[in-house]
């Protein structure tokens, strides 16, 4: 087929891009304020180095490891088809049917790369090495992320044709499996690989700059409108649909948050509202073209009391997810991902809504189980995939170079002993390089 240049998608694309990209830096600043003043630095800048390494394996074969020619039984693409993406034609882009220029796909691909990676790191905040970081950042997009990118969406074992075509088409229109439930799963193990930081349960860990928080949840909450409508590939009332519920779920999860803490705890705070923002965009990024208004405020609001309770698992079963990356994006991931086969919605006068051939309604809409079903063996599949690939990569590592700062460093601070800075003068030690001497 000839490719046809749509430029008002492609222009779409690109923006969305670009703001998908600046998610990255909103974690950074999100993840930021929720550590200590000693570590904000080195928690910022895990966000920072993935957007560097990630963006160049991308570049060169990552992008073709996922969209690439289906290899190894529906696990991966051939990861030499595109490799560099230099000799990649229009015709053969992921959005040709759109309109959309095969670098620009290349693109918008990258910035879900980037940021799923660094979304693992607030499960190991304070004590893991910065070397240590990178290298299992490139071994996990390399292993988990692209592999999990091709089998969700680039015709492998968990797309149309894969381990669930007996049932249903499984629905993931943005990243709830590929995103979020991998990342979660992969924070889970690495934490507890690493082990608990030094204290942790004994004594307080509270967020060092809640406005960092508030406003790397604003930026989130603004980029992510790329990341979902932007998954339409078109600049049309699909794209609208998603827009739609992306503000509408994550409104209601931010409200039904402070609402549960209002009730436990006698206070709705501002670490619970941008927990509560992050929640909703998390649930409803599988399902925002799925649904209709209903359906997102369902999401929504179950997604924000969930959310606001898991983050408490840590205490009780005494794993040290540092920012409750478990708490938030894998059981955001899995409650968004399962309740598709609630709330789907197939029927017209749902903004002409993209769905895959072969999906049903969900359970609520009259179409029974069978999608429900469907969504609920594709996240068990993610969860395990994800789990046994990070817990390789994590001991291989650990045995090897080794994971953790040692006691002192932790004890001082990450920044200044890692980093050789720290975020604020009256710390000590805010520069041990360079010095000015008068």
């Amino acid at each position: 087929m000839e490719f046809a240049l749509d430029s008002g998608n492609t222009a779409w694309i690109l923006t969305a891009s670009a703001l998908v990209l600046l998610m990255t830096p909103g974690l950074a600043f999100f993840y930021g304020g929720m550590v200590r003043g000693k570590s904000v630095l080195n928690m910022m800048m895990m966000s920072f180095g993935a957007m560097g390494l990630v963006s160049i394996i991308w570049l060169l074969y990552g992008y073709s490891g996922a969209f690439g020619t289906d290899t190894l039984g529906g696990l991966i693409g051939d990861p030499f088809e595109f490799f560099g993406v230099n000799s990649i034609t229009d015709e053969q882009s992921l959005m040709a049917a759109a309109g959309v220029p095969a670098l620009v796909a290349v693109a918008f691909q990258a910035t879900f790369a980037i940021i799923t990676v660094a979304l693992i790191s607030g499960a190991v905040a304070d004590r893991i090495k910065f070397s240590a970081w990178m290298v299992f950042a490139g071994l996990w997009v390399t292993l988990a992320y692209i592999p999990m990118a091709h089998m969700v969406w680039g015709g492998g074992l968990l797309g149309a044709d894969g381990i669930t075509s007996g049932l249903s088409v499984p629905i993931d229109f943005a990243g709830g499996t590929v995103v979020h439930i991998n990342a979660g799963v992969a924070g889970l193990v690495l934490a507890i690989v690493l082990g608990k930081r030094k204290g942790f349960g004994k004594e307080p860990m509270r967020p060092h700059n809640l406005p960092f928080v508030m406003l790397g949840a604003a930026l989130l909450w603004f980029g992510w409108f790329g990341f979902n409508a932007g998954s339409e590939f078109a600049a049309d009332g699909t794209a609208g649909r998603a827009w739609v519920n992306t503000l509408l779920a994550t409104a209601v999860a931010m409200l039904a948050w402070l609402l549960t803490e209002k009730v436990r705890d006698g206070h709705a705070t501002s670490l619970g509202a941008a927990s509560g923002v992050v929640a909703g965009l998390v649930a409803i990024t599988p399902a925002a073209a799925a649904v209709d208004t209903f359906g997102a405020i369902g999401i929504g609001a179950v997604a924000g009391v969930l959310c606001a309770l898991a983050v408490g698992l840590k205490y009780k079963f005494g794993y040290d997810d540092s920012l409750d990356v478990v708490g938030v994006h894998l059981v955001g991931g899995l409650t968004g991902t399962v309740l598709i086969g609630l709330f789907a919605n197939v029927g017209e006068g749902v903004n002409g809504t993209w769905y895959p051939d072969g999906a049903l309604n969900g359970l609520l809409y009259g179409g029974g189980a069978t999608q429900l079903v469907t969504q609920v063996v594709v996240a068990l599949v993610a969860v395990a995939f994800s789990a046994v690939v990070t817990a390789v990569i994590a001991l291989a590592l650990k045995a090897t170079m080794g994971l953790r700062v040692s006691d002192e460093a932790e004890v001082g601070g990450v920044d200044l002993a890692v980093h050789g800075e720290t975020a604020y003068e009256t710390l000590g030690g805010a520069r041990v390089t360079q010095e000015v001497k008068a």
